[in-house]
């Protein structure tokens, strides 16, 4: 192991004490009344709904109906749009393909005081009205206005499709199939409105999700729609459209609330416990393990700040996560492994200190002989954490789709529990820090403190004489 510089202790606190400080606070700007975020602090961390309260709800297919996957996509676009409806725009919807279900999530509203959850979910599980009308006007209580020219199940199939430019590049375009009852009254409208400018608009329920133009008269029953599409823009007009054929309603199987004080007070109860805990952990370690103690409470602060930086969005390259109760109950377990990283770290110096060994040497081997034992607990801990985000995260997340062939073997899907799947997150992160703080600025904090002639007593890192 080669020999840290003495200035390197001074580096690595001041980057753990500005990153840490960085995590915490954030960076902000204020020009008038726009805030611009460069860096998420802790108050931009997302809390679940078992700290903030809200609503879980599990819909199903109604009287036993057996769904096909683009029948629940199309029901998810439907749900997505009643929830904005509602005003609920922080929510969850996940698709369980394997069990015919859709996971909804969402918290209460702020400043809402009659919010009704029951009402609500009711309200989403109700089979979507889709309809195809003449203009795009609204009347003075916000529902459409124009005539209604086709409805749901006069549209036999909608489709995303890539079609060709005369560049030779590619559009997404929607593509529409009727019937032929359908077709028959559309080859009509568009007949007469075809070169007027006039669009007809697409609504679900009163919510309006596209307003075409009418180019020309379409007369075969197959129409485009043609805009400014991607492929995921396209498909998820696509399930809309076919939405409105649905041959089932959604009954709710699980239907679950959490008030806010209840969540509160938990997230309070949680956080003075920590901090007791942390207290007390500082004290044992200091007091037992002397001066790799000390550095250990240093790089445990580094790891926490890490993770709770990994689950605000703090890295640039990794997406924000959900905050739960379980997740802050991973964040304080990988505390502990840290801990006892640092235990082991500590006895094995202590070791080989009293085994009568230079200062640098006992370093050198204690350091060494602890790694195998930290590897080994941490990589068990990854592969739990890494089967828990699969097997509870959103069917589309990496792990997920990693695991998915190991799951189907045993005729199971992902459960979409947002709060085992925090948990999961901040174990993974914490033990991945237990690398980086626990080990790596651990070892070199301590190497560079006992280049100083002042930390070359053999009692300051719990041995016995000095050399």
């Amino acid at each position: 192991m080669k020999r840290a510089k003495k200035i390197t202790f001074f580096i690595v606190f001041a980057l753990i004490a500005a990153f840490a400080a960085s995590v915490v606070f954030g960076f902000t700007s204020q020009y008038g009344d726009i805030e611009s975020v460069y860096i998420k602090g802790v108050n931009d961390i997302r809390l679940g709904i078992d700290i903030q309260g809200g609503v879980d709800v599990t819909f199903e297919p109604a009287d036993g109906v057996d769904a096909t996957d683009e029948q629940l996509d199309a029901a998810l676009e439907v749900v997505k749009l009643r929830l904005a409806s509602l005003n609920i725009n922080d929510s969850e919807v996940y698709c369980d393909d394997q069990n015919d279900r859709i996971i909804v999530r969402f918290p209460w509203q702020a400043g809402e005081e009659n919010f009704d959850p029951e009402a609500a979910v009711k309200e989403l599980g109700e089979t979507a009205v889709l309809t195809f009308r003449a203009g795009s006007e609204k009347n003075e209580d916000g529902t459409p206005s124009g005539d209604i020219v086709l409805q749901g199940n006069d549209v036999k199939k909608a489709e995303p499709l890539r079609q060709p430019n005369d560049d030779g590049t590619f559009s997404y375009v929607v593509s529409l199939e009727l019937s032929d009852s359908g077709a028959e009254y559309f080859s009509q409208i568009t007949s007469a409105m075809a070169g007027t400018g006039e669009a007809i608009s697409i609504w679900m329920d009163d919510n309006m999700i596209s307003a075409p133009t009418v180019n020309e008269a379409i007369t075969d029953g197959k129409a485009v729609i043609t805009g400014s599409f991607d492929a995921e823009s396209a498909k998820s007009l696509a399930d809309k459209i076919n939405s409105g054929a649905l041959p089932f309603k959604l009954e709710t199987s699980s239907f679950k609330t959490i008030s806010p004080t209840l969540g509160s007070g938990a997230l309070k109860a949680m956080l003075i416990s920590a901090l007791i805990a942390f207290a007390f952990i500082a004290v044992y370690m200091t007091v037992l393990y002397r001066l790799p103690g000390f550095i250990s409470v240093i790089t445990i602060i580094g790891q926490i700040a890490a993770t709770l930086a990994a689950v605000s969005g703090w890295f640039g390259f990794m997406a924000s996560s959900t905050l739960t109760i379980p997740g802050i109950a991973g964040i304080i377990l990988t505390v502990g492994m840290g801990v006892d990283a640092n235990i082991i770290t500590g006895e094995r110096i202590k070791e080989e200190i009293r085994s009568g060994k230079s200062l640098d040497s006992a370093l050198r081997s204690g350091y060494k002989r602890a790694f195998s034992s930290i590897l080994d607990g941490n990589v068990t801990s990854i592969i739990v954490a890494i089967i828990l985000m699969a097997a509870f995260g959103t069917p589309d997340s990496f792990f997920a789709k990693i695991l998915n062939g190991l799951f189907s073997l045993f005729g199971i899907g992902a459960t979409t529990e947002g709060v085992i799947y925090s948990f999961g997150f901040t174990l993974l992160v914490g033990s991945l820090m237990n690398f980086v703080m626990g080990v790596f600025a651990a070892r070199l904090m301590v190497t560079s403190l006992s280049r100083f002639k002042a930390f070359k007593n053999k009692k300051l890192y719990g041995g016995g004489s000095n050399e």
